[in-house]
């Protein structure tokens, strides 16, 4: 699929950016109840890592989680072009 370079700019916007405004209020919803000193490894060890850490790192999660939701709820939006670019495709 050949897509010009201020299109598919603007698509990854398109989806990045509301992934980036929830990941933040779902990191807020979490934090108001989790308190990232009390985590730990799967049931074992404590976490040992600084709060902002934790923040951060929960944040980055959130944030590839939620733009790979999007990501694919705008692929398969759009099953005509995805079908036109497969047909223009030599065999």
């Amino acid at each position: 699929m050949n897509i010009p370079g201020a299109v598919l700019k603007q698509r990854a916007l398109t989806i990045l950016w509301p992934a980036f405004l929830m990941a933040g209020v779902l990191e807020m919803l979490v934090f108001v109840v989790v308190d990232p000193g009390d985590l730990h490894w799967f049931g074992g060890e404590a976490l040992n890592w600084s709060n902002q850490a934790v923040y951060t790192v929960t944040f980055l999660i959130f944030w590839a989680v939620i733009a790979t939701a999007g990501a694919l709820t705008a692929l398969l939006g759009e099953p005509e072009e995805i079908n036109a670019a497969a047909a223009e495709r030599p065999r």
